[in-house]
């Protein structure tokens, strides 16, 4: 996965579930400053995972691709300062 972007995500709104087109990813609870330490998650052969910092539930849906989401808008992108 070295060679491979990994997808960053938050939460922001509070949703209750995030549907994501990815199984490996990385959890930033909300955008900063308000985020957490940023989480790598790993679903393997399961649909669904839990951030264990802030709780949010991200479901695999393999029709979406790379940061894609539903609800729209949940995919973190860095901006350098």
């Amino acid at each position: 996965m070295a060679d491979h972007k990994i997808p960053h995500f938050q939460n922001d709104a509070g949703h209750a579930a995030i549907e994501i087109g990815v199984k490996e990813f990385m959890c930033v609870g909300a955008n900063p400053p308000f985020d957490h330490p940023h989480e790598f998650l790993d679903m393997g052969s399961d649909s669904e995972k839990v951030c264990p910092y802030c709780s949010t539930l991200y479901k695999y849906n393999p029709a979406l691709h790379g940061e894609e989401t539903t609800p729209a808008g949940c995919s973190w992108v860095y901006q350098a300062a």
